[in-house]
């Protein structure tokens, strides 16, 4: 039932993965083809560190990409905070007198707040005044805002949400991370349908590999949802493997990995928190006495090359797949590096039209 994983040449380890570091554009790799330029709205005050590290990231961005990126949010305040910024990008501001909290209820907060950065940068995607956004504010409201804004794409039933982890054979995208608690068959299958687009055209992994997450290898194991799942999916055109294990995750034996979103969310805070005790335990080990602190000295390239390979800001925003319009969630305590990245993913899904690549599932 197994087939071989094909990967693409620029990604066979994590030096390559878009976002590490060896990534680059392909805009500059293509001879005599003129850049385009993809405008993108952020939500310049969603998140933790609003509106200072997204503005700095949004023009770390506009000096790296061919982006023209609009900064929805308060007018004076995005002003103060550009201006601190001798050199940058093509930036403009839309006002937004609005901001949606974290923990606002997210359908009341959306329907209330017409004028917050979020709801605003949303309708510039509406309106086709922007090709994708950025936000790294209350999740569920930019679910919902995305939802009764650019709606759905044609077929899907149910938007997932993706998420990029490191492995040594190359990244790994699992989905559904928690947009959706209880699914149903189908919505699995169209999980691995969107995720297999998604790891082909803004991953550029040849013929992704796609596996069921499940308690065992055998078609028969896990739940009736996954026994349902695992029959729907052995019937569709992707590079269907069979069930995987959560071991196969870290060790990139597959390139997308499909769940539902009671489960890949639990996954998601959990490897969260192993890499950050791991860096912690090692950090804390090398700093005990003064012959530990000799030999970090010598360790430290690795160990940075270490953290880069596992840090969460490398790899950029989650996707929301579905929804009409390119849309990517930041993590809420994302600072320049990471909205920088995020804006690079959503340069390459606008670019390569992954939204019109998920239209067409179905023929």
């Amino acid at each position: 039932m197994r087939s071989r994983q094909s990967t693409a040449p620029g990604l066979r380890n994590l030096r390559d993965l878009p976002g590490t570091g060896g990534y680059q554009d392909q805009d500059q790799a293509r001879q005599g083809e003129k850049a385009v330029v993809i405008r993108i709205a952020l939500d310049a005050m969603g998140g933790d560190f609003a509106p200072a590290e997204l503005v700095k990231g949004a023009v770390l961005a506009s000096l790296e990409y061919p982006v023209s990126l609009v900064l929805v949010g308060d007018e004076n305040r995005l002003k103060s905070e550009l201006a601190r910024h001798r050199k940058k990008g093509s930036l403009s501001i839309i006002p937004a007198t609005e901001v949606i909290g974290n923990n606002e209820s997210p359908v009341a907060a959306v329907k209330q707040k017409k004028n917050s950065s979020l709801n605003v940068a949303v309708n510039l995607v509406k309106t086709k005044q922007a090709d994708a956004i950025v936000s790294a504010g209350n999740t569920g409201a930019l679910m919902t805002s995305a939802l009764f804004g650019l709606g759905r794409v044609a077929g899907v039933e149910r938007p997932a949400i993706a998420t990029v982890f490191p492995t040594p054979k190359g990244p790994v995208v699992l989905l559904d991370m928690g947009a959706n608690v209880d699914c149903k068959p189908r919505h699995l299958q169209q999980f691995a349908e969107m995720g297999a687009q998604y790891a082909e055209h803004v991953m550029h992994i040849n013929n992704p590999t796609v596996g069921l997450l499940n308690i065992g290898e055998e078609k028969e194991k896990g739940n009736e949802l996954s026994v349902q799942t695992w029959s729907l999916l052995k019937e569709t055109k992707i590079n269907f493997i069979g069930n995987v294990e959560a071991k196969e995750i870290m060790s990139g034996g597959v390139n997308v990995v499909v769940c539902d979103g009671f489960i890949g969310n639990l996954i998601l805070k959990f490897s969260e928190s192993v890499s950050s005790f791991i860096l912690g335990l090692i950090k804390d080990e090398l700093q005990k006495n003064l012959l530990s602190k000799l030999a970090a000295l010598l360790l430290l390239p690795a160990l940075a090359r270490i953290k880069k390979k596992v840090d969460y800001d490398e790899f950029g925003g989650a996707p929301m797949l579905g929804i009409n319009g390119v849309v990517y969630k930041a993590h809420g305590r994302a600072k320049a590096k990471a909205i920088k990245n995020a804006i690079r993913v959503a340069y390459e899904a606008a670019r390569e039209d992954l939204v019109g690549c998920i239209s067409k599932m179905e023929e």
